[in-house]
């Protein structure tokens, strides 16, 4: 199952890519005329610092949490000491692992950092209208391999059926990214790309 959802992962996202970039030239071919190296690395380093815009100073929890998230989201999964254990074991390659302390207080900061955005949803009205099903379930999906992570990690309950919950939710997390919105991790430099060329070789000005 491993395979198959690093498989689904990676030749979904390629097809994702290449779909958009043709439909990107397909229906504003121009657009690849005034891409900039240096105004879209320019974007998207500043973009990927916290606080720098100033939409993000004016929501100061929403960036601290969100910069939480993303950093938590993506070191877990691959630097936890388990799963390296796990690629050792199974094909013989290893790197740098968290301290297992670490790795727990990130994984409930994921799973804070989720029901922040829930809370988000509900409560605010601007972003409640344009909640849909699907972003509680993505954000379920995205929940649901921490929760069980941390419960089996623990050896509550059930652990053991928990740990297969665990598996099996990660997995699916692995091979809906490329078609839901996670997507936008696929994106982000392409699009941060594309408005940072925009504004600072077209319209000579900031894109923050």
């Amino acid at each position: 199952m491993v395979g198959v959802a690093f498989t689904v992962f990676l030749a979904g996202s390629f097809f994702r890519l290449i779909s958009m970039w043709r439909l990107a030239k397909k229906k504003d071919g121009l657009i690849f005329s005034y891409i900039s190296i240096f105004f879209a690395l320019r974007s998207i380093v500043h973009w990927i610092l916290p606080f720098a815009g100033v939409s993000m100073r004016k929501h100061p929890a929403m960036t601290i949490v969100a910069f939480l998230f993303h950093v938590c989201l993506f070191a877990v999964p691959i630097f936890l000491s388990a799963h390296v254990i796990l690629f050792k074991e199974s094909w013989d390659i290893s790197w740098w692992r968290l301290p297992d302390m670490a790795a727990e207080i990130m994984s409930w900061s994921v799973i804070g950092s989720c029901l922040f955005f829930l809370g988000r949803r509900i409560f605010l009205p601007e972003v409640r209208y344009l909640t849909s099903l699907s972003d509680y379930l993505i954000l379920a999906a995205v929940a649901v391999p921490f929760i069980s992570g941390l419960w089996s990690y623990h050896q509550w309950a059930a652990f053991q059926v928990v740990m297969i919950v665990h598996i099996i939710s990660g997995e699916i997390m692995l091979m809906i990214i490329p078609f839901t919105r996670l997507s936008h991790m696929l994106f982000f430099p392409f699009t941060r790309g594309y408005m940072g060329s925009e504004f600072g070789a077209v319209r000579h000005a900031k894109d923050w």
